[in-house]
């Protein structure tokens, strides 16, 4: 890994764990709660421990005045909940616009096991490798996602993160099987940083108790969007977060730092 890379490896994360708030849901649903003023979302989980943020390029305008001094990714693929078919992800960046943007890292989207994997396998390629002449870190958001593919089986989830590490990825976010035991068999299948999604808003305590079981698996924390940057107190969970990640805390002491409910 060469020392650009490494560099900015660091800023968006710490110490090798990673609380990332990917904010690049305003191409795919619109302006939801939480991104219509996205100055202030970045603003509150940045202060709550968030390592970094990800947006699409055109948003890095107003990410930088908002993101206390923390790192910032750029994404590179996208499609939309009323397109024909919303795992068709296509480009929307290059990693030397990303450069341009400011962005400390790039990430790319993969649904492996789906009728776009093969397009996407050389995307994927194509921006690893530029990213590599660049000094860029690449996060594939390697899924498993496809027809009769279950997006929880953690045999499925293994390969989604190895086919990251096998395309030279450098860091790998995948879907959460459900608990600390069988999530360790995904963390196991590759060398990279396993950081969850966050999926679906749930309860506070089902959101931190998934961090707590990816932490327990030997995981490098998360990429968790409407979890943190749709709650009512985005610093709030953001907090949270982070004191599973960062301080190794319980569901009960994370939930209890961050003032929030214990229920």
């Amino acid at each position: 890994m060469n020392t650009g890379k490494t560099a900015r490896l660091d800023r968006i994360g710490t110490g090798d764990k990673y609380l990332i708030v990917p904010m690049d849901h305003g191409i795919t649903m619109g302006a939801v709660q939480g991104l219509k003023d996205i100055e202030s979302t970045i603003d509150g989980v940045t202060r709550g421990g968030a390592d970094a943020v990800l947006t699409q390029k055109g948003i890095a305008p107003r990410v930088h005045p908002n993101k206390n001094g923390k790192g910032f990714i750029v994404h590179l693929n996208a499609s939309t909940t009323i397109g024909p078919d919303e795992q068709d992800k296509r480009l929307t960046g290059t990693v030397e616009e990303a450069v341009r943007a400011g962005a400390d890292a790039v990430s790319f989207h993969i649904n492996v096991g789906s009728n776009y994997e093969p397009k996407q396998i050389e995307e994927l390629s194509r921006v690893t490798d530029d990213a590599e002449r660049l000094g860029m870190p690449v996060l594939a958001m390697a899924y498993a996602r496809g027809p009769g593919v279950d997006s929880t089986d953690p045999e499925s989830l293994g390969h989604a993160v190895r086919l990251a590490e096998e395309v030279g990825a450098d860091l790998v976010k995948t879907g959460y099987s459900g608990d600390a035991e069988s999530f360790e068999h995904v963390v196991e299948s590759t060398r990279l940083p396993v950081v969850i999604a966050g999926g679906s808003k749930g309860t506070d305590r089902q959101t931190v108790e998934a961090v707590r079981g990816v932490m327990d698996a030997g995981g490098a924390g998360v990429s968790m969007g409407r979890s943190i940057f749709q709650h009512e107190d985005p610093e709030a969970i953001a907090r949270a977060v982070s004191a599973v990640i960062h301080d190794d805390a319980t569901t009960e002491e994370a939930l209890q730092r961050a003032g929030l409910a214990l229920a």
